[in-house]
């Protein structure tokens, strides 16, 4: 007798697939609750879901955000602070959240779907029926502890990011874009004057009225087992029907059956102050009202004239305010996508006395090219290049649909109309056709001659001090206020809370849930070939091979192909740079990247100005960068990537060619690029995380590392040299940019790696002789630069430095500290370090409960480097960062010496958690052909490496495990053997040093200035280097003939 299948309660709205992708839409919807579902299938070993919700509130409390974070605390069926995270790291799974303005989202992010489809029932009841219990809310939210101060997760977090100038800016701009009684004005996160008001009474009514079936749309994407998992959500529905509002209940859909937004009456300019201690430079933020969302021509117009105006260095506003008059370092756009969607121009970096006179200058632009005919050659090509990049974007990333279609379940019809819009890209045929009046006309209505609002954010040393003041005013009041006893009463309330909330999670629930098999994690095969000195790697035989082999086989030059379906080429020139590269040129190598495409060339003897040369590249490419090879596995090499349709494929050789060996270094480019690049130093210096890594950084590497000489803290003091050097010998400065040009162009220093349908492509191999004909490829292939042998003193013996860094643009800490690591991926203490990491690091593990769980810090991490063998251990937005060290320290501790002993629910976790690493490295096609090669060729380790790896990551004992806890990690946390790094508010600098003073560091108070380096160049009679003059003319790091260094890139 044949089983009877269960008929569905979700009926199929639509189901269609998109003509420019390999991806399927299907939309589902509850014929009992109104929930809804779009599955958009594509082939990846990574499952992702966003489980959506609609939320709007007319007032600042933060309700969204802080029931965003109480979700996790338990649900009704699992009523256990952080079982959904116990359960999801054992299935392959990770979860996330984040709150907009319009809308919270849940994400599940999983390798495979049976992993997902076991976490999915559990994560849809805590986001529908959580507890949401009163000691969850006290310490997640808001509370003061035993010593006055005020705490908690969410509130913290606030507090880190309520006074900065991006935050300040945006929440006036908002203020005056919308009126009272609009959703769109308010501050979701929660302002902290409201945080310490917020009830758990607020929260429960909040999710009463929004987190409703109706009102939640799961958006999944990846390999999806559909009738699966219609039968898990039809099971789901079962056990909520009672629990929910009926389905004839009245429900008010947010932002639709909301109050319109009205249309701005008139421009505004208001001067917005910021806390920064350097009052050299400011921003200029500026909003307009557009088109509605819904009405995909006008949303796409709008999308290709942003370009057209501000997204590249021949664009109008970017050519105009930054390349030749040096206004801003950049002009960037966005848009929020809204029925009345939100325009926003950022002008970056503005000298503070002029911000005024730039934003004037903004609209002078503007208003006249509007006035006159536009460069329609030029604004096809933005349509076309859009186009094409919207395609390649699809083809590699599996992420490329999620907030599109969340966008239409915001704001979208019923009826599925609008989400059909994703099948096709036909309206960007229709732009081809509007004629220079149509666009003009919609730059003169939307934003050359619109009402807008326009911020000036004005850095304030002396707002800094009062903030400063003023908070610990108030905590000094609230001390008083509450007295001795108040505050340890408190301190018992926050003690009984955090008991209730840290109930031990049954044993038998983790295990009740079975780890998934590895089955449905389908990893991305691509086929490799080489080709020139690739060849000595080793023979292969595959049917790609042999279309390589066909094809210039005598060819040297080191090609590394991976094969994959696919309608582009991406095209990357990795540069080995050499430890015989001159030290005093290194500093340089950042100019001459930044540099690289923005500058004129010489074409059959005739000059081709920068802007023609810009033009050609963005009509013959989809993209083109240079930079540093973080990306591809080593961070002491160069990259330059280049991606074309297939048919570009030599052209994309050609420019190569011609960007290499036949660009002009012009003065005047020279001087906008400096420009452009001193004007971000004071933004990069004001962010306490960047400037941690800075600082770390500067004391690990030494001067000959690529990257060290390309950070921050050398740019502060170098780059503003070479201005002056540029005014007073030019030519001085463009000799040193041509022996650059000439030490790293060169045939020994390239490998090249393709990424393409090897069975479309025409020419693989021969295309590439019009690069190499004219190179010398007599010398051997270079070996890659070596991070660990770019390691100074520090780096290759940490033990002996400690540095606290006030910054006074903080209101928190950032901490790092640095001890050795294994050294190389066949290291056999390997295997068992990583499932120690990945047991400490887990959401809801040990550091994360001790650390984040207590309010210590917002979060906590250990990164290893095994190309420095390094390892190290951050903590990140902290009050205390010392505290939340030696509280992690403690954790440690106590898994060596047996007092705590190992989960085995936890412990597979783990392991499973380092599948999903392997997963997340590789999620597309382009991602796994890409590791492939850093596999192979940078890291030097076989294409199963993963596989063999995952073998002795299963093997691994509780032994190894506390064997490695004692032998690598315990020394991150020990005196003597590691070096530490925080940068803090100048307000708890002292608390933080006496903590590890205590503790048996020897830390030393510094301002960030003492770790700059100028590489040797000084500055000439006369010449002011501005905030420099802090530093002591005796500082050793900041000298590069010393050990100091830098982990940037």
């Amino acid at each position: 007798m044949p089983s009877s299948k269960r008929k569905t309660n979700f009926k199929t709205l639509q189901k269609f697939k998109a003509d420019y992708a390999p991806s399927v839409f299907t939309q589902y919807e509850s014929m009992r609750t109104g929930m809804r579902a779009v599955v958009v299938d594509q082939k990846s070993p990574k499952v992702l879901g966003y489980f959506a919700l609609a939320t709007e509130i007319l007032d600042d409390s933060g309700s969204p955000h802080t029931l965003e974070h109480l979700i996790f605390m338990g649900s009704r069926s699992y009523k256990y602070k952080g079982v959904l995270d116990k359960l999801a790291t054992r299935a392959y799974s990770t979860t996330n959240a984040w709150t907009a303005t319009d809308h919270t989202a849940y994400t599940l992010d999983t390798a495979g779907w049976e992993g997902f489809a076991q976490i999915l029932p559990v994560y849809l009841e805590h986001v529908l029926l959580p507890t949401l219990t009163d000691a969850g809310c006290y310490t997640e939210v808001h509370h003061v502890d035993g010593t006055g101060h005020d705490a908690g997760v969410v509130y913290s977090e606030m507090q880190g990011v309520q006074n900065t100038q991006m935050e300040l800016m945006d929440l006036r701009a908002r203020r005056l874009l919308y009126p009272e009684g609009v959703g769109f004005r308010y501050e979701t996160g929660g302002m902290m004057e409201q945080l310490r008001v917020l009830t758990a009474d607020r929260i429960r009514e909040f999710h009463r009225e929004m987190y409703q079936p109706k009102n939640l749309c799961l958006v999944i994407i990846g390999e999806v087992d559909h009738d699966n998992l219609l039968e898990i959500l039809d099971d789901f529905e079962d056990g909520i029907l009672k629990d929910i509002p009926g389905p004839d209940t009245p429900f008010r859909r947010p932002w639709i059956d909301s109050k319109p937004t009205p249309p701005l009456k008139e421009s505004t300019v208001e001067t917005v102050e910021f806390p920064e201690e350097d009052e050299s430079s400011g921003e200029v933020l500026v909003g307009f009202l557009g088109p509605d969302c819904n009405d995909i021509t006008l949303s796409s117009a709008l999308s290709v004239l942003l370009v057209y105006l501000a997204g590249s260095s021949v664009s109008v506003l970017e050519n105009s305010l930054v390349e030749k008059e040096q206004a801003a370092s950049a002009v960037s756009t966005s848009t929020d996508e809204r029925p009345d969607s939100v325009i926003w121009f950022i002008l970056s970096s503005v000298a503070t006395e002029k911000l005024a006179d730039v934003e004037k200058r903004f609209f002078q632009l503007l208003r006249e090219t509007a006035s006159k005919p536009l460069a329609m050659d030029y604004m096809l090509e933005c349509i076309r290049r859009q186009r094409r990049q919207i395609k390649f974007e699809v083809e590699s990333s599996i992420y490329f649909f999620s907030d599109l279609v969340i966008n239409d379940f915001l704001f979208g019809k019923r009826d599925g109309s609008t989400l059909r819009y994703l099948a096709t890209l036909q309206e960007y045929d229709k732009l081809e056709t509007w004629t220079d009046t149509q666009w003009r006309g919609f730059l003169t209505r939307w934003i050359s001659n619109a009402a807008h609002v326009s911020i000036l954010g004005v850095p304030s040393k002396k707002l800094s001090e009062k903030l400063k003041a003023d908070e610990a005013a108030r905590i000094s009041a609230q001390r008083e206020r509450l007295g001795e006893e108040g505050l340890k009463r408190l301190k018992e309330k926050l003690a009984d809370a955090k008991a209730e909330n840290d109930k031990e999670i049954p044993k038998e629930l983790l295990e009740k849930f079975k780890v998934p098999g590895t089955e449905s994690i389908h990893f991305i095969e691509t086929t490799t070939a080489r080709s020139g000195l690739a060849r000595k790697m080793g023979p292969l035989s595959n049917d790609i091979q042999k279309i390589v082999d066909l094809d210039g086989r005598d060819l040297p030059l080191f090609i590394h192909f991976e094969h994959i379906p696919s309608s582009f080429v991406q095209i990357n020139l990795v540069l080995a740079i050499g430890k015989d590269f001159p030290v005093q040129l290194r500093p340089l190598v950042g100019l001459y990247l930044m540099n690289f495409f923005d500058t004129p060339i010489m074409r059959n003897g005739e000059r081709i100005e920068f802007e023609k040369v810009v033009a050609e590249l963005e009509s013959d490419t989809i993209s083109y960068t240079i930079g540093g090879g973080a990306n591809i596995g080593n961070a002491e090499v160069l990259r330059l990537q280049v991606q074309v349709e297939l048919d570009k494929y030599e052209t994309a050789i050609s420019w190569i060619k011609t960007m290499t060996w036949d660009s002009i270094f012009d003065e005047e480019r020279l001087r906008a690029t400096v420009s452009k690049m001193l004007a971000d130093v004071p933004e990069e210096k004001r962010s306490g995380n960047r400037m941690n890594s800075a600082v770390d950084s500067m004391i690990h590497l030494a001067p000959e590392s690529s990257s060290r000489a390309r950070s921050t803290l050398v740019k502060a003091l170098h780059l503003k040299r070479i201005s002056h050097l540029l005014k007073s010998e030019p030519q001085a400065v463009i000799a040193q940019l041509e022996d650059i040009r000439q030490l790293v162009c060169r045939f020994e220093n390239f490998r090249v790696l393709v990424i393409s349908d090897l069975e479309k492509l025409k020419h693989p191999v021969s295309s590439w002789e019009k690069l190499t004909k004219s190179l010398d490829m007599s010398q051997p292939l270079k070996p890659l630069d070596s991070r660990i042998e770019r390691l100074s003193e520090a780096g290759k013996k940490p033990g002996n430095l400690a540095y606290i860094v006030p910054m006074p643009t903080v209101d928190s800490s950032f901490s790092v500290s640095t001890a050795r690591g294994p050294n190389s991926y066949e290291s056999p203490e390997l295997p068992a370090l990583m499932v120690a990491i990945a047991y400490l690091d887990a959401i809801e593990g040990p550091l994360w409960s001790t650390v984040r769980g207590t309010g210590l810090a917002y979060g906590t991490y250990f990164s290893r480097e095994v190309d420095s063998g390094l390892i190290q251990y951050r903590v990140y937005r902290s009050p205390d960062a010392y505290k939340a060290f030696a509280a992690s320290k403690k954790v440690i501790e106590d898994y060596i010496s047996g007092t705590t002993p190992f989960e085995a629910p936890a412990l597979e976790g783990a392991i499973s958690t380092i599948i999903v690493s392997f997963a997340d490295e590789q999620p597309s096609m382009s991602s796994a052909a890409q590791y492939s090669f850093i596999n192979q060729v940078i890291r030097g380790l076989p294409k199963d490496y993963n596989d063999s790896m995952l073998r002795k990551v299963r093997e691994v004992k509780v032994e190894d495990i506390r064997q490695v806890l004692e032998s690598i990690v315990l020394p991150v946390f020990t005196p003597g053997k590691s070096n530490i790094v925080v940068t803090c508010a100048p307000g708890i600098s002292e608390g933080i040093r006496k903590g590890f003073e205590d503790s048996g560091y020897k830390p030393e108070i510094q301002p960030l200035t003492f770790f700059q380096d100028d590489y040797g160049l000084k500055p000439k009679e006369g010449e002011d280097d501005g905030d420099d003059d802090e530093d002591d003319e005796g500082s050793q790091v900041g000298d590069s003939g010393d050990d100091s260094g830098s982990i940037e890139d």
